[in-house]
């Protein structure tokens, strides 16, 4: 399994429930992060050292503080798109960094789906996960990650393109994450959504998976946690999520390969991500 996710701290919000159930069920699994998050607002006045120390400091306090995340998640395998540093945080959409020359969201497309194909190519990955095509709620950076990941998924099997990478994958199945709109609604009542109209989420009925991860709520919630920069955990909409076991229900939407079976939610949901693989 393979994830792309933009920024240290995405990974942990809507899969990390899901890396840590697959990594303790022994499958291989592997999260590609496409910047170190340079322009990310530090929430925590514990660091607010971090907020004048300039961009290059703060990324590479959050290489740490990812590196932390994924040792509660259980997730040995790791690459930055690129290398370290080779691509920077665009900051959110309309502010300066997104003209930045090393801003990833500007990045050469070529450049960043050859380097995503020799990672795909070298992890050989029966399932994808990424962001989708509205990069869940417009940052620059999710919706770059999207265009790479697509973009190298039809590489990647092309015996034609670049032999050097390594020998030619083909991907079972592709998924994109997802959030039902039944759950956005909830927080918008309860008064805990402030970005509706960034992300409504989608309608459970194009949802097709719905992983129950609660066994793992405890990983994810300390995976959270070790994003101290990012993350506020006691007050906000994540110190209200992360009190519910059902903060580790994660779900996505199949664009590629076959669904399996499932009866997850109201509309017969997998439940497994693997499901359907082997069937003819």
């Amino acid at each position: 399994m393979l994830l792309v996710h933009a920024h240290p701290d995405d990974e942990a919000i809507p899969t990390g429930a899901t890396m840590a159930r697959y990594a303790a069920q022994g499958v291989q699994v592997c999260l590609v992060t496409c910047t170190q998050g340079e322009h990310g607002e530090v929430v925590t006045e514990e660091l607010a050292w971090l907020r004048e120390a300039g961009p290059e400091a703060l990324g590479k306090h959050r290489e740490g503080e990812l590196a932390a995340a994924l040792v509660e998640l259980g997730v040995s395998r790791h690459e930055w798109l690129g290398g370290a540093g080779r691509w920077w945080d665009s900051g959110m959409a309309g502010t300066d960094e997104n003209s930045d020359p090393r801003a990833f969201a500007g990045a050469d497309l070529d450049d960043a789906v050859r380097e995503m194909v020799a990672i795909m190519r070298r992890e050989r990955p029966h399932v994808v996960i990424s962001d989708n095509d509205r990069g869940s709620y417009g940052h620059p950076d999710h919706v770059q990650a999207y265009r790479v990941t697509a973009a190298a998924l039809e590489r990647v099997a092309d015996p034609g393109y670049a032999r050097e990478l390594g020998e030619p994958w083909e991907v079972a199945k592709v998924y994109w994450s997802a959030v039902p709109r039944s759950t956005i609604q909830r927080l918008v009542d309860q008064g805990l959504w402030p970005i509706e109209s960034e992300m409504p989420g989608i309608p459970d009925a194009e949802v097709t998976t719905q992983i129950d991860g609660r066994e793992h709520h405890a990983a994810k919630v300390a995976a959270l946690g070790a994003h101290r920069s990012q993350v506020n955990l006691e007050e906000g909409m994540f110190a209200f999520a992360v009190r519910s076991p059902e903060f580790a229900l994660e779900h996505f939407q199949l664009v590629r390969g076959r669904r399996g079976p499932g009866t997850a939610g109201d509309f017969g949901w997998e439940d497994d991500l693997f499901a359907g693989l082997g069937q003819s």
